[in-house]
């Protein structure tokens, strides 16, 4: 077959959504890059690919991906492939694309399943724009709610109910979707505003959660209330323009409402 890098899709899941395209190609190309080999051997095992495979990951990347690319440049074909899902979102893949891309060579994709987009698909939350923000950063969220359309994250199960706690503080007026096991048997999507899902049973498994773009509409006083009082430590510059993205309302507007507040307070 053609030589060059092959970035290929893998399931998140359900192992029908394997590609015959993918099955075809991995058992092809002369060598498969995989996240973590022995991952990848329960469904090499299952589609009876047998090509030879090396470890490319996060750790080893640095020290494989010249090795992989100088391959390619002498003729091989070389699939890439991570634990699930497309390799290069949130997985390793982006560095070795970019290292071929540098050196000249082919690259080809054989798609497959994306977590975030099926669970954004499944939220009903709108899709014409979207910002995917990877694993989430509790640290990054106040810079993440200045982005008025819709957001995904990656979670993991432990984290989870933190998570929703830190939304509830920061983006209280934008529904989430808790989106789990997509694909598996237990697939199952949860959906509401932050703090009515606080009290949930912790979910299990693979975890996106989808978080729904910003109100346009203004909100209630007692809803610009409790914001206020959460933003209330921060400069009053700073917290009137956090007022007024949250709320909807103008800078003007929070600005007053903030001296109002302060003046209750006291």
């Amino acid at each position: 077959m053609q030589s060059g890098l092959y970035i290929v899709g893998t399931p998140i899941g359900n192992l029908s959504d394997m590609s015959p395209r993918a099955v075809q190609i991995l058992q092809s190309v002369d060598l498969i890059a995989a996240e973590d080999t022995r991952v990848f051997g329960k469904l090499a095992s299952h589609f009876d690919i047998k090509t030879k495979r090396v470890s490319c990951h996060e750790h080893n990347e640095r020290d494989v991906v010249p090795e992989l690319i100088e391959k390619i440049q002498n003729g091989m074909a070389i699939a890439a492939v991570s634990d699930a899902g497309m390799p290069g979102v949130s997985d390793p893949g982006f560095r070795l694309v970019r290292a071929a891309r540098a050196a000249g060579v082919d690259v080809f994709v054989v798609p497959g399943p994306v977590a975030a987009i099926s669970a954004l698909v499944l939220s009903g939350f709108p899709t014409d724009r979207f910002t995917f923000c990877g694993f989430f950063d509790e640290k990054k969220l106040r810079e993440d709610n200045k982005i008025p359309h819709t957001i995904i994250y990656y979670e993991s199960p432990n984290r989870v109910m933190n998570t929703v706690a830190a939304l509830a503080r920061v983006m209280p007026e934008r529904k989430i979707a808790i989106v789990r096991e997509i694909t598996k048997i237990h697939e199952e999507t949860i959906i509401g505003y932050p703090s009515e899902l606080m009290g949930i049973t912790p979910p299990r498994g693979e975890i996106v959660i989808v978080v729904g773009p910003r109100p346009e509409i203004k909100m209630t006083d007692s809803e610009i209330s409790e914001i206020v009082n959460d933003i209330a430590a921060t400069s009053m510059k700073s917290a009137a323009a956090e007022l007024a993205m949250r709320s909807g309302i103008s800078k003007k507007e929070a600005y007053k409402r903030l001296l109002e507040q302060g003046a209750d307070n006291d």
